[in-house]
């Protein structure tokens, strides 16, 4: 009987599959890094939206005391030194 000489050579199959393995991890890797950026930016935008709804809050009420005039004639008196007719400022060397 004649000896069977086995061939040896590339495995195609196997030379496929490793491709598409790796060109599929790397567009996995890829979507992952941009999930994670788009994480990121969804966290400091949430940040910026809170700090925003804070300020506005702060906002809103001193504009409801601005339209209270106990609140403006203590900001003209403390912050302005400004006083009532007749009245003589004097000051007691705190400020």
């Amino acid at each position: 009987m004649k000896a069977r000489r086995e061939r040896r050579g590339i495995n195609w199959f196997a030379l496929i599959m490793l491709a598409i393995i790796v060109y599929f991890s790397s567009i996995l890797i890829s979507q992952q890094v941009y999930l994670s950026q788009a994480a990121d930016d969804y966290a400091a935008a949430k940040a910026r939206l809170e700090a925003a709804q804070k300020e506005n809050a702060a906002l809103k009420e001193e504009t409801q005391q601005l339209n209270e005039l106990g609140y403006i004639e203590k900001i003209a008196r403390e912050e302005l030194g400004m006083t009532r007719a007749g009245e003589l400022p004097y000051s007691t060397g705190h400020k």
